[in-house]
């Protein structure tokens, strides 16, 4: 590997580490340089903070007394450079007052040049003495970073400029206050929500549901006008932690150009990041936005900047001028800490734009085409065709088996069919969600594994009803009760495997909705079932008494039949007709996501 290249590594793996860890010991040399600590997110505008010194002039050895105050801060790193260089090394050592909670570091070649914090607990004030070097610039500013809480913090927050005596400044001009803060780009504070005129005119747009207001509270709204070079992004949505989008190449999460709208102790900080992987976002320390604004109402979140068409100094930035798969996430921030992985699946869109082309007004979909088509067909095997033939099997057998269909009873004919059509659906469902994973998911917790049992046992059904024995074998009987129970807990296990795959993120159903829909299909199919052997076991014993008081003339085994074969067929009619608006309702659910 080569140098520059082992040098990026190393600096991304210290900047990963630092952005879980941070500094809470206060050993902050890797930022001796920049200042800027790898908390994975933007400086703060306005210091809160101030830097005072009790001489503004001084010659080589004088002891320069230095004291950082304000509002309660975790940790802080002090610094004194050339005041007309500020990208200059440290210059000058420090000396400690108190070591609870100081300590001296060393950056660059100078030992004791910088200060910083010995542990995360609250301060007010920091005194040291800076001992002026032989030397010395002729011009001397001390430069400070304050960490209020994580994500919480100023950079180079400007102090005072100490001279040596009867020097002239260069024409070069000082740091000022507005400099310190020019790490992060101005921000601004909108005043009205987003609209969505101009939609597919003269902006692309992207909401979720299709064609919502922006001004709705439940409305996903992510919009890109392209004015000459740089393009206008507007992001709004319920969220109470983040909001972001990302470009991609793929409908898959890593190698993706992101960017975030964090709530931060309400304020907002708009970020860039790159994904790797389906690791967390790791937030740029300088992001390439302007004219950065925000807005946090009733749970609302909106957010709008500016970046350039095509960024050829940010590596991991792309060109907005090619075609991309766009994502749009929300979840949930801490207040000083990382943010947290989405709870439900992003919405993506179903196919690859190019926001600086020719306006569109789109929406997307949170549930892949594969996944939706995985959820839909096993409901219909399971809701519908399975259900059925099982009913056909278990209550009309008595009452149809002098019917036949191509040489067979038709129950056992409507049976069979309805069951391989369940393999058949099973078998195709069963393959989706590796098409689309590329192979196992592990997040998907114990739905993939009951899932393989019920296609396991799916697979095994048929192929045991190949070699039944004949109706009169000695063996039939163990058959018959292999048969159902294989079948029984298929179907069981079926039923279990929906309930978790419906919340998953990948198809997520309107929650609790789709729980107590699916609740409502295993009671009404247990009820048509409890309600069909009553009426079984209420026939055989008016047949049983009939026969009994040899009454055969007015009333028969026959006639008893035909009448049971009636109401079977009203209830066989109305179950049908049941599980249909169960299907339609599920289907109808998974088209929406």
């Amino acid at each position: 590997m080569e140098l520059p290249g082992l040098a990026f590594v190393v600096w991304m793996f210290i900047c990963f580490r630092v952005s879980v860890d941070g500094y809470p010991n206060g050993k902050v040399r890797e930022a001796c340089a920049s200042m800027v600590p790898c908390h994975g997110s933007s400086p703060k505008l306005s210091p809160e903070h101030v830097i005072t010194v009790n001489r503004t002039e001084f010659r080589p050895g004088d002891s320069i007394e230095v004291q950082l105050s304000g509002p309660d801060f975790e940790g802080f790193f002090l610094q004194a450079r050339d005041a007309e260089d500020l990208d200059s090394p440290a210059v000058g050592s420090f000396v400690l007052v108190d070591r609870r909670h100081s300590q001296l570091l060393t950056c660059g070649h100078t030992m004791n040049s910088a200060v910083s914090h010995t542990s995360k607990a609250k301060k007010k004030v920091v005194k040291v003495y800076w001992i002026a070097p032989g030397g010395a610039p002729k011009h001397v500013q001390f430069l400070a970073t304050v960490v209020k809480k994580y994500k919480i913090f100023w950079v180079k927050i400007p102090g005072p400029v100490i001279s040596q005596p009867n020097a002239l400044f260069s024409t070069t001009p000082l740091y000022t206050a507005s400099e310190a803060v020019s790490t992060a780009h101005s921000v601004s504070y909108l005043t009205k929500p987003f609209n969505a005129s101009g939609c597919g005119n003269t902006k692309f747009c992207l909401r979720n549901p299709s064609n919502c207001d922006p001004e709705s509270a439940s409305c996903f709204f992510l919009s890109f006008h392209q004015e000459r070079s740089s393009v206008l992004i507007e992001m709004s949505g319920p969220s109470e932690g983040y909001l972001a989008f990302a470009l991609s190449f793929d409908q898959w999460m890593g190698d993706d150009d992101t960017y975030l709208c964090i709530n931060e102790d309400h304020h907002v900080s708009v970020s860039t990041a790159y994904l790797k992987g389906r690791s967390p976002p790791v937030l740029d320390l300088k992001n390439a936005l302007e004219d950065v604004s925000w807005r946090l109402v009733d749970g609302v979140l909106q957010c709008s900047f500016r970046r350039n068409v095509s960024l050829p100094t940010y590596k991991e930035r792309f060109n907005m001028n090619a075609s991309y798969y766009i994502f749009l996430a929300d979840g949930e921030a801490s207040e000083d800490g990382p943010i947290y992985k989405h709870r439900r699946q992003p919405l993506i869109t179903n196919g690859m734009y190019n926001v600086t082309g020719i306006p569109q007004d789109i929406g997307g979909s949170r549930s892949p085409r594969l996944i939706k088509a995985h959820g839909a067909l096993m409901f219909v095997a399971w809701i519908s065709t399975a259900s059925i033939g099982v009913v056909v099997a278990r209550f009309f057998k008595p009452v149809w088996s002098h019917l036949f269909l191509f040489g067979r009873e038709i129950w056992f004919q409507v049976h069979r069919m309805l069951m391989l059509t369940t393999v058949v659906l099973t078998s195709i469902s069963f393959v989706l969600p590796f098409i689309y994973r590329g192979g196992w998911s592990k997040q998907a917790g114990f739905h993939p594994y009951l899932g393989c049992t019920v296609m396991a046992l799916t697979i095994f059904q048929p192929f045991m009803a190949g070699f039944r024995p004949s109706p009169h074998a000695p063996r039939r009987q163990l058959f018959n009760w292999f048969h159902w129970s294989i079948g029984t807990t298929a179907r069981i296990l079926a039923v279990v495997t929906m309930f978790l795959g419906m919340d998953l993120p990948a198809l997520d159903l309107p929650d609790p909705w789709d729980t107590y829909t699916m609740i409502g299909f295993v009671a009404w199919h247990v009820g048509t079932d409890v309600l069909l052997e009553i009426h079984s076991y209420c026939l055989i014993r008016k047949v049983e008494l009939i026969e009994d008081d040899r009454v055969q003339i007015l009333q028969s085994l026959t006639s008893a039949e035909a009448e049971g074969n009636l109401f079977k067929q009203i209830v066989l009619t109305i179950y049908i007709c049941g599980n249909i608006i169960f299907l339609i309702a599920f289907l109808a659910a998974i088209n929406q996501v």
